[in-house]
């Protein structure tokens, strides 16, 4: 993927070269050569990512960083921090004005690229997030939006691979304060813990391991479900690019050099822990969504969409099993006299109701479908005409057998008519399935109401 990035330092070699490295990278860049003139730009562009020189004058870096975090318009926009190579008290300052990622000097290639592209991922999944959770707000919908917002900033597990004991107990002392660390030396058995019930946030790889491949381990990883989607940080020696490029390519997100950093190692979990957080949000919304679209708001029901698409699947598969398949139509009786007499919102009660009993009177893997208005229909798997009679008969006596609550005050006798009708062979439709399901369904009505009838072609 490529964004925006801001490029911003007094001196125009470091700017012409870093510009020349993220254009190469298809990187659309802008340039800014103090810190006024990039917050000016910033107030009117959109930029995904700040790269920022700490020295410069009138405004320093660190100043230029503290503007842009406090500003509503850009508090969410990534800032790396671009410091000299032994200067740790620039790393701990940048962190205390809300530095991201830091990048020392001179900037290593890899580095650039694999930072830039990892904090552009993260400002783009911060930018879904927030026009959903304003969506959200604005239908009403989703009411857990914002805890899960806030909670991206919070710790995370972090699963770290290493049979050094003096580096995993330096990782873990420099997180352990915000995360919740476990330590593993065995490949295998690291494998078993991603199979954990509690998720992890971040896997940490040492590519040093004395017994085993942490290469092997990523690959693996990456080709299981679970960890498919967690993000990967692979320690490396200096010196092993080859090594490091094999891993980018085969989707670790991140990397550290030894000796870790202990300011870039908390940089580098935070950016991964919310980036996991937000994708996490985003998927997790993306299968309500599906789901909202597939059922009925009023009922928790399946929609009418979602029964046209899976009715044929089942009539197919009906088909190509010699298995029987009946569907059953039901009306309620009389339901216009409950929304005129007593309001729409007691029909609404009836039919919530309505949709609590039919769960109760069904097997699991029968088919639930609010067909519209009053109407229901219920699809019966490996289900032959006399088996769906019957099933028929348990859901209107369902509904008759006791009566309905509109409210604190009323009780009401609520009746159905009941259709059934049976997919007879392999030449038969679904249209003229439900046209006798209907056909019974008005005999049942002309013949007295509350009652089941079949039809059979």
């Amino acid at each position: 993927m490529t964004g925006r990035v801001l490029v911003v330092d007094d001196i125009l070699t470091n700017v012409k070269l870093l510009e020349a490295r993220l254009s190469a990278e298809y990187f659309d860049v802008l340039t800014a050569h103090s810190g006024q003139e990039a917050l000016r730009l910033l107030s009117t562009e959109r930029v995904d990512v700040v790269l920022l020189d700490v020295m410069m004058p009138v405004m320093d870096g660190f100043e230029v960083c503290r503007r842009i975090k406090s500003s509503a318009r850009t508090m969410h926009v990534p800032v790396v921090m671009v410091t000299a190579l032994d200067q740790t008290s620039d790393k701990v300052q940048g962190l205390e004005a809300g530095a991201d990622d830091f990048l020392t000097k001179p900037v290593d290639e890899i580095a650039l690229v694999t930072r830039v592209k990892n904090l552009a991922r993260l400002k783009t999944l911060n930018d879904e997030m927030m026009l959903r959770k304003a969506t959200c707000a604005r239908i009403g919908a989703f009411a857990g939006a914002g805890e899960a917002w806030a909670s991206a900033d919070t710790g995370g597990r972090v699963l770290l691979v290493e049979d050094q004991t003096h580096v995993a107990n330096r990782v873990r002392d420099c997180l352990g304060r915000m995360h919740e660390v476990t330590i593993e030396p065995d490949l295998h058995a690291a494998l078993l813990h991603l199979g954990d019930e509690k998720p992890w946030d971040v896997l940490i790889v040492s590519l040093s391991l004395a017994e085993a491949d942490g290469l092997r381990l990523c690959g693996q990883v990456r080709s299981l479900g679970r960890g498919r989607h967690l993000p990967i940080i692979v320690l490396v020696q200096p010196g092993e690019e080859a090594r490091l490029m094999r891993a980018l390519d085969m989707g670790v997100n991140d990397y550290l050099t030894r000796p870790v950093d202990r300011n870039e190692l908390l940089a580098r979990v935070r950016t991964q822990v919310k980036r996991k957080r937000h994708a996490d949000f985003l998927r997790d919304r993306l299968e309500q969504t599906v789901e909202l679209a597939v059922t009925d708001a009023l009922t928790g029901l399946h929609n009418r969409r979602y029964m046209e698409t899976h009715l044929k699947a089942l009539a197919e598969q009906a088909v190509a099993t010699g298995r029987p398949l009946s569907i059953v139509l039901v009306d309620v009786d009389n339901f216009k006299v409950i929304n005129d007499t007593l309001g729409h919102a007691a029909g609404d009660k009836v039919l919530r109701e309505l949709g609590t009993r039919f769960r109760g009177s069904t097997r699991g893997v029968d088919l639930l479908c609010r067909f519209g208005g009053e109407e229901f229909v219920i699809a019966l798997p490996d289900t032959g005409l006399e088996a769906a009679i019957q099933a028929g008969e348990r859901l209107r006596d369902c509904i008759a057998r006791e009566p309905f609550r509109a409210d604190e005050a009323t009780l009401l006798n609520v009746t159905a008519s009941v259709g059934v009708a049976t997919l007879e062979n392999e030449h038969d439709t679904i249209e003229a399935l439900f046209e006798r399901a209907d056909r019974a369904l008005y005999v049942a009505k002309r013949g007295g109401r509350n009652r089941v009838v079949a039809d059979a072609a």
